[in-house]
């Protein structure tokens, strides 16, 4: 009862930018859903990450079934997060190629809901009686600055340390190991490398292929553990010239200038992340990642299982720098489901997202791609407590979680962040050069005026 408290708890505390689920058989009974047409679904595929297109596999039959004349087209993107993103622009520039339904991380809703890729969606909400099985702050993720709602959440995460224990124990370190501080991370690091000198002692994002893996795995988790942040909610500006900026970039330095983390031949891939989820912890080449909730999911089924994986890894919650504040961080996102604006029946595009994200294949998606759930009767259900031993410590993380700024010009922001770390990573720069750098673009994007010292 404790753990079902505690998940049910993280769904109402970690949806401040969440999104909404939903759920609910929407056009199941076939009569939302205009006459003849296709509804076409673009969405990201990769080797680790299948889990999506496993569950729209079952929501398009199970949508067609209730919907003979409307036909759902699978489009999946086989790419890494940024290139998806980038391919995912490419196709929404045109009327022509723009799908009728998006695979929309929750940061991008703003920008593209802006630039006129998505459409309002609230309408359509407010006839759907499985709307209200959402967290009511989970809603929030999927709104443009117009306050409309332009996407429907489909879970969220938080983010940790993974650790090997059969490592830790060659190394001499603790099997149930927690690091206070940045430096005990570095310590652990580092006598990983004098005992083990075989494996990769920490996996921390800094390349700039890597992309928001980089922003958000990476830097974020270190900037939000500083006693500054990236951008002040109460000016509406953002923040520069900050110790923690600089501090954070040096931990990345340190990390990469000592040789603690991956060759660059790795670090710069882009399939970086599918490499140490796929590869390098599951063959024992890793010894610490810094990483998100959604990997377990990879490891308990489908073709990268990984039966030992429970016995083998270790899960420790993030250190802020030096131990203070609340002691620990992590950083939230989501993902969400939404209309094309271009969709030429709208109707049909939605009750197709409230047919995949109904209770059934979000109880499947949430379970299997290890996500925190939004849906209330999803993150009560025992069943789902059950599913993965990862659950509870990753919902425990809530309480301390943060999340990226939910506005039009984060993506610009992110992409200086990401060419700030990779020049930690390549020893390019240093830290406060890097930071200045990043500094001077910020200003350049936003302007002086919407910046703060």
């Amino acid at each position: 009862m404790r753990l079902k408290a505690a998940v049910a708890a993280s769904g109402v505390l970690a949806l401040a930018t969440l999104t909404a689920c939903s759920g609910g058989d929407g056009g199941a009974d076939g009569d939302s859903a205009s006459g003849a047409s296709t509804v076409t679904v673009a969405y990201q595929k990769t080797t680790a990450f299948h889990q999506l297109d496993d569950m729209l596999q079952v929501a398009k039959t199970q949508f067609e079934d209730a919907n003979p004349d409307v036909t759902i087209e699978l489009q999946p993107i086989e790419a890494e997060q940024d290139q998806y993103f980038t391919k995912l622009a490419l196709m929404n520039g045109s009327p022509e190629t723009a799908p009728d339904v998006i695979y929309e991380d929750t940061f991008q809703i703003r920008s593209d809901a802006a630039a006129g890729y998505l459409l309002p969606i609230d309408d359509y909400l407010a006839d759907w009686e499985d709307w209200d099985q959402f967290f009511e702050n989970a809603k929030q993720a999927g709104l443009g600055d117009d306050g409309k709602t332009y996407g429907v959440s489909m879970g969220t995460d938080t983010r940790g340390i993974y650790f090997n224990k059969t490592i830790f124990e060659q190394a001499g370190l603790p099997t149930d190991w927690q690091p206070e501080s940045w430096d005990d991370i570095l310590d652990a690091a580092r006598t990983v490398k004098e005992k083990v000198p075989d494996v990769i002692p920490l996996n921390i994002y800094a390349g700039k292929a890597a992309g928001e893996a980089t922003t958000m795995q990476g830097f974020e988790m270190l900037l939000y553990g500083t006693e500054d942040t990236l951008y002040d909610t109460d000016s509406s500006k953002w923040v520069l010239g900050s110790e923690g900026f600089t501090d954070s970039l040096g931990f990345l330095d340190t990390v990469y200038g000592e040789g603690l983390a991956p060759s660059l031949d790795i670090a710069l891939d882009a399939a970086v992340g599918n490499r140490v989820s796929t590869e390098l912890l599951p063959q024992g080449k890793l010894a610490m990642a810094v990483d998100g909730s959604w990997m377990p999911g990879g490891w308990i089924s489908g073709e990268n299982a990984w039966p030992e994986w429970e016995q083998t890894m270790g899960m420790a919650k993030m250190p802020t720098q030096d131990g203070g504040g609340p002691g620990f961080t992590s950083m939230s996102g989501g993902w969400t489901l939404a209309v094309g604006a271009h969709a030429e029946d709208p109707q049909a595009a939605f009750d197709f997202i409230t047919t995949a994200l109904n209770k059934e294949n979000t109880f499947k998606y949430d379970t299997e791609n290890s996500q925190i759930a939004v849906r209330k009767d999803v993150a009560e259900d025992p069943e789902y407590i059950a599913y993965n031993p990862s659950f509870e410590f990753f919902s425990a993380l809530v309480d301390v979680t943060h999340f990226r700024p939910a506005t039009p010009d984060y993506s610009q922001i992110s992409s200086n962040i990401q060419v700030a770390a990779e020049a930690m990573a390549t020893q390019q720069q240093s830290p406060e050069d890097a930071a200045a750098a990043y500094d001077a673009a910020v200003t350049g994007i936003v302007g002086d005026d919407n910046t703060t010292d």
